[in-house]
């Protein structure tokens, strides 16, 4: 009885959905939701849009939606007004393709939202739109969004958090791919923190990415701030990459910005790298790439409209490589000029540091704040790279691997993934296999505890009870265990 009860699905619903499954679409299972369910939807066919989750999870029993690929294919969400509607808290959604929604592909307005595995595309208008009112934190990693956007009020993604109901809350973006927008910014956040870590972004109808202040909420509310890491950003066109502060339809961030170890790789005729347009309260850059392909100087920031929250400016910088004769903020230091960063295979899109690159071991490996505006809980160093214009989702290929000191930009010269020593692979598993019966054990007793907080609709004064009485069980095995061990 133990073992069938101490599973962690013991008090949650796996709802199987496709042809011959027991549920048809996702639709029909939305409305019967509960904390800590798992919905499985089949690959390799299609179902309708408008779906709308309205159910929550908790902090610890989330719900998953999980595509799973069939003949190598994930299921489509196809059509609607909103493809995908996540209005509610705590899910993970993974393993899809969202496509052709009229308004949005996909629509957040829930909190703690993860969505990752997941292709978004052919979107005539909205990618992945997130609400003014309603939204908390949402993470997209392994997402990839193209053929989305329109005119220049929609995005392929197009972020915001209701500061007043979520305060603090993330939007974090890693290890994405965004490409080929119809229209807009491909990336345009009005989030109280931006977290843009290890993505490949390319190919905005304007800027590659816009962070600026909510709309119809006071500038008091919140600072706006942005730590942008480990990044490629790809200017195709001939228009800014980045624009912070405002957009001009709200107020200002009046934020703090930080990028660190970016590689900036931009057209010929390019305006300004990063335009800095109403209030910002301060701008730092280090260990950052700027390459024009082709040759050319290059002007990295845009000041003749910001307005400083500090009433001074603010800017550091350390330790960035630009072509000669380029435009650089007065404030940096260690800034490295040259006519070539030599990249691995610029025409394959392989920008590592060749073995005769300046970038190699010359960053700085850890880069300081301007004195008196240090940024919060920055990400101190990369530890992953973007894959070149793809996504890939094991992160252990992902590792950015080190020899000697850090180098500029988002690559190493060390070398793209995280390959661990065989050795030390071996070592890690017979200590995974040692551990496991420990790990399987905490995993257990916290579930079965777990189930006392899981009281909801459909949940019983039952279910709690027993919940108590396995988590007693367990606690109770542990310390047999641990008595016959020694």
């Amino acid at each position: 009885m133990a073992t069938l009860f101490l599973s962690s699905s013991a008090f949650a619903t796996t709802y199987e959905v496709g042809p011959g499954k027991p549920y048809a679409s996702l639709k029909a299972v939305a409305s019967l939701l509960q904390a800590g369910d798992v919905v499985e939807v089949s690959g390799n066919a299609t179902y309708a849009g408008d779906v709308k989750l309205t159910k929550s999870g908790t902090d610890s029993n989330k719900i998953t939606i999980r595509g799973v690929r069939a003949a190598g294919k994930r299921p489509v969400l196809s059509g609607g007004t909103n493809t995908l509607e996540v209005g509610a808290d705590h899910y993970v959604i993974e393993g899809f393709e969202v496509v052709g929604g009229s308004s949005r592909c996909v629509f957040h307005r829930g909190h703690d939202i993860t969505i990752r595995d997941t292709a978004v595309h052919d979107c005539p208008s909205h990618g992945i739109l997130g609400a003014m009112d309603g939204s908390g934190s949402l993470t997209l990693e392994y997402v990839e969004v193209y053929k989305a956007g329109a005119g220049d009020k929609r995005h392929p993604i197009y972020m915001d958090t209701d500061e007043i109901n979520h305060p603090g809350a993330v939007f974090r973006m890693q290890h994405c791919f965004v490409h080929d927008g119809l229209g807009g910014h491909a990336v345009k956040s009005r989030a109280e923190r931006n977290e843009i870590y290890y993505n490949w972004i390319e190919g905005a109808y304007y800027r590659e990415l816009e962070l600026v202040a909510p709309d119809g909420e006071a500038e008091d509310v919140a600072r706006e701030d942005g730590d942008i890491v480990g990044n490629v950003f790809r200017k195709t066109g001939t228009f800014y990459t980045v624009r912070i502060g405002s957009d001009a339809t709200g107020g200002s961030t009046n934020g703090r910005y930080r990028f660190v170890n970016n590689t900036f790789l931009l057209a010929q005729n390019v305006k300004p790298v990063v335009e800095v347009f109403w209030g910002i309260e301060s701008i730092e850059m280090h260990n950052n790439a700027f390459y024009r392909v082709g040759g050319g100087a290059v002007s990295i920031l845009k000041l003749t409209e910001v307005e400083w929250a500090a009433g001074k400016a603010v800017i550091g910088g350390q330790n960035n490589w630009v072509p000669q004769g380029s435009t650089v903020p007065s404030q940096w230091q260690g800034t490295i000029q040259g006519s070539n960063p030599k990249f691995a295979d610029l025409a394959a899109f392989d920008l590592r540091p060749a073995a005769d690159s300046p970038l190699r071991d010359v960053g700085a490996a850890a880069p300081a704040s301007p004195a008196g505006y240090p940024f919060p809980s920055p990400l101190a160093t990369p530890l992953f790279v973007p894959p070149a214009k793809k996504v890939v989702t094991d992160a252990g290929l992902l590792g950015r691997v080190m020899a000697g000191a850090i180098d500029i930009g988002a690559y190493e010269g060390a070398g793209l993934g995280g390959v661990r020593e065989e050795a030390g692979a071996e070592a890690e598993t017979e200590a995974g296999a040692d551990a496991q019966a420990d790990a399987d054990a905490v995993s257990v007793e916290e579930n079965a505890a777990g189930i006392t907080c899981s009281m909801g609709p459909g949940r019983t004064t039952g279910a709690a009870w027993m919940g108590g009485l396995l988590a007693g069980m367990v606690m109770l095995w542990r310390r047999r265990r641990k008595v016959r061990e020694s």
